[in-house]
């Protein structure tokens, strides 16, 4: 039995994978994210102990005879003096030391490509990319909001922000993003934006990464302003793609598996120039869709860490598993090669 934490800032989701390539359980928990919660460490200890311990019970198992287990935390890695903190909540959580513990991020990446060696980039309300080739292990991007985040939807809605307002003051010439962000935020006038973004919303990044919908509306309406914000937050993307291609040590002729996940890629000028760029490249990138969640990519994980990874004929069992009963999961199995001008995406 394989344990899998996705940990995130809104929710933790946990499951028990066997062998055999089944879900045993899957349930979600409260969010484990600590930084600036009055509980602080405790929060993630507290959450990962009850968790784990639900996830076992239904799996009808005991954390002690959980072969090996992942946990995927937001923010492991990013303050150096917390890590032994949150590898001793992992510990205590299963009672035992087979555990691992790692950024969300890489729950992402194996979900992605079933725990294979390749590159998932992320993009929702933040951004990251890491890769793995031959034991090596590559991070890129994911420094915040202020002076990161590139491509992320937090991005996208500072740079629409930043157009309606030199739309609205003649800097560039008015689109539909203008009449939307007027309606959808209810602004009387508009310099009540202001107030609506720092005082109301107080740079809630979250509801800034909101406006990247509205960004892709107005693109779906004709405004070029907005499909460049798109085509420009694509680029970045496909930047950190390239950039841990390179410090991963793949050649330009060797095939380089990449997926995306994350909100921001639900939107078509995003996903597509994000894939033509990829085929325009002299690289032999391998474009693939997700294949499992992130919580399932984190049990798969911690099997291959096990030194025991789940056989082809189990991961094919599990992707049927997750089809059949309707997993948010896509169950895609293989990718299409993309290089040169061949299959570009319109």
């Amino acid at each position: 039995m394989f344990l899998g934490v996705d940990g995130g800032g809104t929710k933790t989701a946990l499951c028990v994978v066997t062998e055999e390539g089944l879900v045993a359980a899957r349930i979600e928990a409260p969010s484990c994210y600590y930084l600036g919660k009055r509980e602080g460490l405790a929060l993630t200890a507290r959450v990962l102990r009850d968790g784990v311990a639900e996830v076992c019970e239904r799996a009808g198992i005991t954390p002690a005879e959980v072969a090996h287990g992942f946990f995927g935390l937001p923010a492991y890695g990013e303050v150096s003096a917390d890590l032994p903190a949150l590898d001793a909540a992992a510990r205590a959580a299963l009672g035992h030391d087979r555990v691992d513990c790692g950024n969300d991020m890489v729950a992402g990446w194996a979900g992605s490509l079933g725990a294979l060696d390749g590159i998932n980039v992320v993009s929702g309300t933040g951004s990251i990319c890491y890769g793995e080739r031959a034991g090596e292990r590559v991070r890129v991007g994911g420094w915040g909001e202020l002076f990161g985040d590139e491509g992320s939807g937090h991005w996208i809605g500072m740079r629409g922000l930043q157009a309606f307002s030199q739309m609205s003051d003649g800097r560039l010439d008015a689109g539909p993003l203008l009449e939307l962000m007027r309606e959808r935020l209810g602004l009387a006038a508009d310099l009540d934006l202001v107030a609506v973004t720092l005082l109301r919303w107080r740079r809630d990044r979250r509801r800034v990464a909101a406006l990247s919908t509205l960004v892709a509306e107005a693109a779906d309406r004709g405004d070029e302003q907005a499909r460049t914000i798109l085509e420009e937050a694509a680029a970045e993307l496909v930047s950190l793609v390239d950039t841990a291609r390179r410090r991963l040590g793949f050649t330009e002729s060797e095939p380089v598996p990449v997926s995306s996940s994350g909100g921001v890629f639900s939107a078509p000028v995003v996903k597509d120039t994000f894939v033509r760029l990829l085929a325009r490249a002299s690289v032999d990138w391998e474009f693939r869709e997700p294949l499992y969640p992130p919580v399932v990519g984190a049990a798969l994980y911690a099997a291959r860490l096990s030194g025991a990874p789940l056989t082809p004929a189990a991961l094919a069992r599990l992707r049927e598993q997750l089809a059949a009963t309707g997993s948010d999961a896509p169950t895609a199995t293989g990718g299409v090669r993309r290089r040169g001008s061949a299959g570009v995406a319109s």
